[in-house]
């Protein structure tokens, strides 16, 4: 871990200056430390347990080493000062106590286990309007208070805001107070990241707390077609908008007025989060209905996995509860126009024909497409190969999934995938087993353990340096 636990230089008289201005505390007996979570350009954040109670958290640790002017010691100070301001609010992560020992300053507060919302972006390549209009409210709804309470968040972004669980309905958090001010003490420093910075802050002009609400619409845009609106300082400049080509055919009238409204140039001019918040599209006309380019990227993506990975997600799908599938089962049963309970060639390629959407798909097309999602090999696409293509990446790789679906693979309980277990009902050809043994299976044993399973599953290379314990 960092701090005094990895840091073997002799410490400096610097360092064991009292910043906060309270006594030194030994941090270790209150809390047992795991996991680097992320780092950042001061401190480096870890899980880690309390000792009394057994409850997780997260730690900021900041070596005092790196605070060497009296404005870096401040700009701590400060940011602490606003966790502690805002603490206590739905969307925003909440700050449980401030430790200082000799070498560092110890923030800890609460442990969002769901990840980074870039790495679901990442994870899943898209979003359904109402999927994507449920983020942004959470992302605002922590903005609104951020201005009510005086605070400008200045750094909104995907990276900052994490999600409290891997559940399907988890809640989304702001975090990044490091770059936060209170609004009567902005001026005009250059804040924020690229792609996500406003273009009043780029001109170098006195700005306010707009700018969170154009970082919001640079995210509300990534999340609908997949890729940023403005990818050069000239262009955030411009602030001109391509709502034009694909995917945006496709998108709501509503979704598209509110991008505007988020991205107008002039931050006069610019929505507030109290009015995006009350946006019609917010409120009630968010689609369910996935884009149709979107179906035909994950089903291209999906045939490119190998059959293990197909087979396990087809498993998991199976598995999963009525209510985290019902709104892809309301989709399909749309596409499954003659209620056979599958979904053929012609099918797939009328359900793809609406305004601005793939509708030259041809046959041939849709049966390359078709086969990429048929796992059983019968030639039409079931409702949980369906579920498959297109669930949330994060809803199908839970712990709990990735072990029942190992065991399904494991027949004899011998803890391994093996082609004699594969040809337990799940393929028929030997030389099949071989083949998806020989692609799963890094170390070379003629076999797939959990570790390799879990790896595949979640596209990761292994860590040498620790192995994964199955859930039983």
């Amino acid at each position: 871990m960092g701090c005094s636990w990895s840091n073997n230089e002799p410490m400096s008289d610097g360092e064991l200056e009292n910043i906060l201005g309270k006594p030194l505390e030994d941090i270790k007996k209150l809390y047992s430390f795991g996991k680097e979570l992320g780092k950042g350009n001061l401190g480096t954040t870890y899980m880690c347990e309390e000792i009394s109670s057994g409850r997780s958290y997260a730690c900021k640790s900041i070596p005092k080493s790196k605070l060497r002017s009296d404005d870096e010691k401040e700009a701590v100070k400060k940011e602490i000062e606003i966790m502690f301001h805002l603490s206590g609010q739905p969307n925003i992560v909440n700050i449980k106590r401030v430790y200082e020992d000799k070498e560092c300053i110890h923030i800890v507060m609460e442990l969002c286990g769901g990840g980074e919302l870039s790495s679901r972006i990442e994870a899943s390549s898209y979003y359904s309007e109402k999927d994507t209009a449920g983020i942004l409210k959470s992302i605002v709804n922590a903005l609104q208070i951020y201005h009510l309470k005086g605070v400008i968040h200045r750094d909104v972004k995907p990276q900052n805001f994490l999600f409290s669980s891997e559940d399907e309905d988890t809640v989304l958090k702001a975090i990044g107070f490091g770059s936060s001010v209170y609004i009567k003490q902005v001026g005009t420093e250059l804040k924020g990241s690229k792609y996500y910075v406003a273009p009043e802050v780029l001109q170098g002009k006195s700005y306010g707390k707009e700018i969170d609400i154009w970082g919001a619409g640079v995210i509300l845009y990534l999340l609908l077609c997949g890729k940023h609106p403005f990818k050069t300082e000239s262009e955030i400049r411009k602030g001109k908008l391509d709502l034009e080509s694909q995917p945006w055919p496709c998108v709501s009238e509503s979704a598209k007025d509110l991008v505007n409204k988020m991205l107008t140039k002039d931050p006069k001019t610019r929505i507030s989060a109290s009015n995006v918040l009350e946006h019609p599209w917010i409120k009630r006309e968010a689609p369910y209905k996935p884009l149709d380019n979107v179906l035909v990227l994950r089903l291209k993506r999906f045939g490119a996995m190998n059959q293990l990975k197909k087979l396990a997600f087809n498993v998991i799908a199976e598995g999963l509860a009525e209510e985290l599938i019902k709104d892809d089962k309301y989709m399909f049963e749309a596409m499954d126009t003659d209620r056979s309970g599958s979904i053929t060639y012609g099918e797939l390629r009328s359900g793809l024909k609406s305004p601005g959407s793939h509708s030259n798909l041809s046959l041939t097309e849709a049966r390359k497409l078709m086969e990429a999602a048929d796992v059983d090999g019968n030639g039409r696409m079931d409702l949980y190969e369906y579920i498959s293509v297109m669930k949330k990446r994060h809803v199908l790789v839970t712990d709990e999934n990735l072990d029942k679906a190992f065991q399904y693979f494991d027949k004899d309980g011998s803890g391994y995938i093996t082609k004699y277990s594969l040809m337990k009902g799940v393929v028929r050809d030997v030389a099949i087993a071989k083949d998806i043994i020989s692609q799963v299976d890094k170390n070379k044993d003629g076999r797939i353990d959990f570790e390799e399973f879990c790896a595949m599953m979640r596209d990761r290379k292994l860590q040498p340096q620790g192995k994964l314990v199955r859930i039983h």
